[in-house]
């Protein structure tokens, strides 16, 4: 892997992860939030529906590096049904990592969805481990073998009052959101972004009607700043620090 900004260099995810400390830019009534997508040279976030086939085993280490370094990882509704979530940290030496960093053995799953429409067989519910839900409705959730809490808001989810009771509540500092697009619109219209990790696959999909990384409308446009771009057989990986 090849460091071309700021320093050009060689590099390595775990190098360039190192310094990477999330936690500290916690605010005071919200977590430090950062996105991470993969898309296609052509923009494309999915193919076929899911995001697996467009990155390579090293985006797929980046996605596993930036998971042992928050606190929680956040994804909507519909990226859940398309991806089938099993543990965020399957790996017990990096569960062993994250304890020496100081967070918690396993990152807080947290789900948004409007419906409690979810795939309860999927393997984040059939295996051990802790889920927060925020969503609209008045269903009760089946039972599971994770630990499911659910906090409801009324008509909609309300992002900004559930990013501060993930804050005040759950002491979360840092959160990773993995989508999707339209969570991440969501989430950019209402100034709830910090960070942007952006693996850009030398792929063109031509996928008719896949979607990008933002699907919604943004009040206004949204100023990125570089802050680190890396390169390996032709892949990109941008961190971008949102103003």
């Amino acid at each position: 892997m090849r460091r071309l900004i700021p320093e050009p260099g060689a590099t390595s995810v775990e190098e360039v992860l190192d310094g990477y400390r999330p936690w500290e830019g916690a605010h005071k009534s919200r977590p430090h939030v950062a996105m991470n997508f993969v898309v296609t040279v052509d923009g494309r976030a999915t193919i076929q529906g899911v995001s697996g086939p467009i990155g390579s085993r090293t985006d797929t280490a980046m996605l596993a590096g930036l998971r042992t370094r928050f606190d929680a990882v956040m994804i909507g509704a519909g990226t859940m049904r398309a991806e089938r979530y099993g543990r965020i940290v399957p790996s017990q030496g990096s569960r062993e990592f994250r304890e020496r960093i100081g967070l918690p053995h396993d990152p807080l799953m947290v789900l948004i969805s409007g419906g409690l429409d979810l795939p309860w067989d999927a393997p984040v519910f059939t295996e051990r481990g802790r889920v927060l839900i925020f969503t609209s409705s008045a269903v009760d959730p089946p039972e599971t073998t994770a630990s499911v809490r659910v906090v409801r808001h009324e008509r909609k989810v309300n992002l900004t009052a559930a990013l501060a009771h993930l804050r005040g509540e759950r002491g979360v500092r840092c959160l990773l959101c993995e989508g999707g697009p339209h969570l991440h619109a969501e989430l950019h219209a209402e100034g709830l972004v910090d960070d942007l990790f952006l693996t850009t696959a030398p792929k063109l999909s031509g996928s008719p009607g896949a979607p990008r990384i933002i699907e919604g409308e943004l009040p206004e446009i949204a100023p990125l700043e570089l802050d680190w771009l890396l390169e390996e057989d032709g892949e990109l990986f941008a961190r971008y620090r949102c103003r």
